[in-house]
């Protein structure tokens, strides 16, 4: 079984992390897309990252300077978003480490799959980035089914925590004899199940750290799943689909 997340938009540098396990396993790939974003002005990269001047300001200084084997910090630790907060990779146990190590997989614009020890620095490049790089008109095209390649040689069950920004990027690309389960953390809102931004990243890293602390070897085992107000609904899940309801939302608004 391998749990995929989406990563975040802000990363840091950790000096004092632990020691990377290894580099990505997509690196001449990245190596490419960091040569085409090199090759765009500052205002064709601010257009295809759609940020602010000092946030364009920050990440062409970090083009120029890039280093991608050198000075790197732990993807689980790098990325600092509200879903890792949740998670707290910082006070996993050592057995809770070794959990993450082999279930989870991070999905990102620029490395393509990452494992949580693998050695990254800050980027901005988004899943959904109009970025054309050999012959591909987009990351999803660039990536194509290399990402859902390198999950199946690892397993047959996914368990789909990422947005479909990023799911978008495996999904469509798996065969028939894989089972993917994805979990959505809504609310009631009528008949209908609403999910929201921020919620559902807090649960998703919620979610990562109750696997790891239960040390989760079945998706069925994800039903257990009772923080932040969300239980599991039986009658709105299938085999494919987990379905956990925040029990203090606002019913009927």
């Amino acid at each position: 079984m391998r749990i995929i997340l989406s990563p975040a938009k802000k990363m840091i540098t950790d000096a004092d992390a632990p020691a990377v396990h290894a580099l990505p396993q997509l690196l001449d790939r990245t190596e490419r897309l960091l040569e085409a974003l090199r090759a765009m002005t500052p205002a064709e990269l601010q257009h295809l990252w759609k940020c602010n001047d000092q946030i364009a300001a920050q990440n062409v200084g970090r083009l120029a300077h890039m280093d991608l084997r050198r000075g790197l910090t732990p993807a689980l630790l790098a990325y600092d978003g509200i879903a890792f907060k949740c998670m707290a990779p910082q006070i996993f146990t050592c057995d809770q480490e070794e959990y993450v190590a082999g279930h989870l997989r991070i999905l990102s614009g620029f490395y393509g799959i990452l494992r949580p020890f693998d050695g990254v620095t800050p980027y901005r490049l988004e899943m959904q980035a109009r970025l054309a790089v050999d012959g591909a008109k987009d990351l999803y095209a660039f990536w194509g089914g290399t990402l859902a390649k390198s999950l199946t040689r690892e397993t047959d069950v996914i368990v789909n925590l990422a947005s479909r920004e990023y799911s978008d990027a495996v999904l469509p690309h798996l065969g028939g004899d894989v089972r993917v389960v994805t979990c959505v953390f809504g609310e009631m809102k009528g008949d209908r199940v609403i999910e929201k931004g921020t919620l559902c990243k807090m649960a998703r890293g919620e979610m990562v750290r109750f696997m790891a602390e239960n040390h989760i070897g079945q998706p069925e085992q994800m039903r257990m799943f009772d923080r932040l107000g969300y239980r599991y609904d039986e009658e709105k899940s299938d085999g494919e689909t987990y379905v956990f309801i925040r029990q203090d939302g606002k019913r009927g608004a």
